[in-house]
């Protein structure tokens, strides 16, 4: 289900999804605390996959990260989306839509969940959610998933949404410094629309 709703200093979209379990919102200034309690509870899970997460991530990162979705709604560059947990409205992580090309309608799709929310199937709940959002209302043809080679959890999450793997790109992700390979995963309309 779709809902539109916005405040232009906080939010770079005015979408909500909500699914069984989860519900995809647009951030607001008030989830500088979640977030900055949620990376630091998972920072081990995260700092090996994540560029922007580091041992000494502060909640200034975090506020500056809020504060820029107002720029990123102007020049329409992603969508991202607090994942909250139902009932009760938990954060349990983030995830969104960008590197839009919409020459060739296409985008990435990518999520992150904290630790003590992972293994509840919100990972993919969420996969799903913004693929069939991005399909129908982006106008969309191709989502592609970019693991990380040994980002187990990612690579399980991309198979469960059913994503087709692709193969693997050399030295495709940077990583603080460290090029990585990359199996690329993709979603296509056919995947998760019904017909």
């Amino acid at each position: 289900m779709f809902v539109w709703s916005f405040d232009p200093m906080a939010s770079d979209h005015n979408i909500e999804l909500t699914g069984e379990s989860i519900v995809l919102r647009p951030f607001r200034l008030d989830d500088a605390e979640p977030i900055y309690e949620s990376v630091i509870e998972s920072l081990d899970d995260l700092l090996p996959w994540l560029p922007w997460c580091h041992r000494q991530y502060s909640i200034d990162e975090t506020r500056a990260f809020l504060e820029g979705r107002a720029a990123a709604y102007e020049h329409d560059e992603e969508y991202a989306f607090a994942i909250e947990e139902k009932p009760g409205g938990r954060f349990v992580g983030a995830c969104g839509i960008n590197q839009i090309d919409q020459a060739n309608r296409r985008a990435n799709l990518g999520y992150w969940m904290r630790s003590s929310a992972t293994r509840r199937g919100y990972a993919t709940a969420c996969t799903l959610l913004l693929a069939e959002w991005a399909f129908e209302t982006l106008e969309l043809r191709r989502l592609e998933m970019v693991v990380a080679v040994g980002n187990e959890a990612s690579a399980r999450v991309a198979v469960k949404a059913g994503a087709q793997r692709e193969g693997v790109a050399r030295r495709r992700l940077n990583v603080r410094g460290n090029s990585l390979d990359a199996t690329v995963f993709s979603l296509v309309p056919e995947d998760v629309l019904p017909e």
